[in-house]
C-alpha cells in the first residue's frame, strides 16, 4: 500500500455505514412532521420529513367569510411555511448524520 493512501477496505466499510444510516433516517423522517399555520390559526398545514402535505384544517368560521382570496392567500401561506421547515428538519438532520460534510445529491 502507498504510504499517505488510506485503506480502501476501511473507507468501502465507513461509506456503507453512511449510507445504511442514511437509509435509516430517511426512514425516520418519513415519520417525523412539521406544522405551521397562518392567519391566526385559521389555516394549520403539517407536512411530513418526506415533504409532502400530510393534512390542511381550515378554521370553519374562514370558509362563512366571502373574501375567498384571502382563504387562498392563507393556505398557500401556510403550505409554503409547511415545506420549508420540513426542507429544515431534514437538512439538520442530515447535518448531523454526516458532520457537517456536504455530500452531493444527499438533499
Amino acid at each position: 500500500m502507498l504510504k499517505g493512501m488510506p485503506n480502501m477496505g476501511n473507507l468501502l466499510k465507513k461509506a456503507q455505514r453512511l449510507q445504511e444510516q442514511m437509509a435509516k433516517l430517511q426512514e425516520e423522517l418519513s415519520e417525523k412532521t412539521v406544522e405551521t399555520s397562518a392567519g391566526g390559526g385559521m389555516v394549520t398545514v403539517i407536512a411530513t420529513g418526506k415533504q409532502e402535505i400530510a393534512s390542511i384544517k381550515i378554521d370553519p368560521e374562514v370558509i362563512n367569510q366571502e373574501d375567498i382570496e384571502m382563504l387562498e392567500d392563507l393556505v398557500l401561506a401556510a403550505v409554503n411555511d409547511a415545506l420549508f421547515q420540513a426542507k429544515q428538519m431534514v437538512s439538520e438532520e442530515m447535518t448531523k448524520l454526516t458532520g457537517g460534510v456536504n455530500i452531493p445529491g444527499l438533499m
